[in-house]
């Protein structure tokens, strides 16, 4: 198992040193988040194929769940990073960073290939469960990817299409939007319940929970949530401060009265 992490390890650095490259060349930072995303489910794949010495359904399972989720979230970030200026958040942290900026960026770029196997271990936690057949658990970590899968693809699709049609001062807050300031953040923290009750019975459990509080706290305290608002507010001002004041940050509610 060290083996495999170690091997993972390599093979992710390696992809981020290519992508630093490419970064440098464009001078866009944003294919960190797809290298990210494709590294991240690729590493979950290899896992599986690496731990399955039997048939058993659920490492399969688990294996289209990361597999599909990681290809679908690079694939639709690097459509926005092939039409969209760089992300204003690398953009300021080069900015803020001056003459190191590219070091900077490429340990950056390194940390991201440790989290991209940190998040895959969630894989083996699922991989060490040893119950052959699905249990009831399995049919929940089912229905769970769906509904988070299915949440994450409106979501994107929902701002994307309102990016297309208003100005950059206007607020989305129609369809996932009116019931959350980040549906697509709560959606992708779902996901990663999947593997929690994919992973029930193994010994491993821990770390999948271990996992799910990590990008909780990523996606709601550090790069997620704080980021995104801080830019939101610079470029939508009092509209989008009222449209904190009415709608939650996170989880998906209903949403309070407007101030008069």
């Amino acid at each position: 198992m060290l083996i495999q992490i170690t091997n993972s390890l390599i093979f992710a650095s390696l992809v981020m040193f290519v992508v630093w490259a490419i970064q440098y060349k464009t001078d866009n930072a944003g294919f960190v988040d797809v290298s990210w995303a494709f590294c991240t489910a690729l590493i979950g794949i290899y896992f599986v194929y690496m731990n399955t010495e039997i048939f058993i359904l659920r490492n399969y399972i688990a294996a289209i769940m990361i597999g599909f989720w990681g290809f679908r979230l690079a694939y639709f970030l690097l459509k926005r990073v092939l039409k969209e200026n760089e992300d204003r958040r690398y953009h300021y942290m080069k900015q803020y960073c001056g003459k190191y900026a590219q070091l900077v960026m490429f340990i950056f770029f390194q940390l991201q290939a440790t989290w991209a196997v940190l998040f895959a271990l969630t894989i083996l936690a699922v991989v060490s469960n040893k119950n052959i057949n699905l249990q009831i658990t399995d049919y929940i970590a089912i229905i769970v990817w769906c509904i988070s899968i299915t949440g994450e693809y409106f979501s994107d699709r929902q701002l994307t299409k309102f990016r297309k049609s208003n100005d950059s001062s206007k607020v989305c807050n129609t369809g996932l939007w009116y019931y959350s300031r980040h549906p697509n953040y709560f959606f992708e923290w779902l996901h990663w319940w999947s593997y929690i009750f994919l992973s029930m019975g193994s010994s491993l459990w821990w770390l999948s929970w271990l996992i799910m509080f990590i990008v909780l706290i990523f996606l709601v305290k550090i790069t997620g949530i704080p980021y995104t608002e801080q830019n939101a507010i610079r470029t939508k001002g009092d509209s989008y401060k009222e449209y904190q004041r009415t709608t939650s940050a996170f989880l998906l509610l209903p949403p309070k009265k407007p101030s008069l």
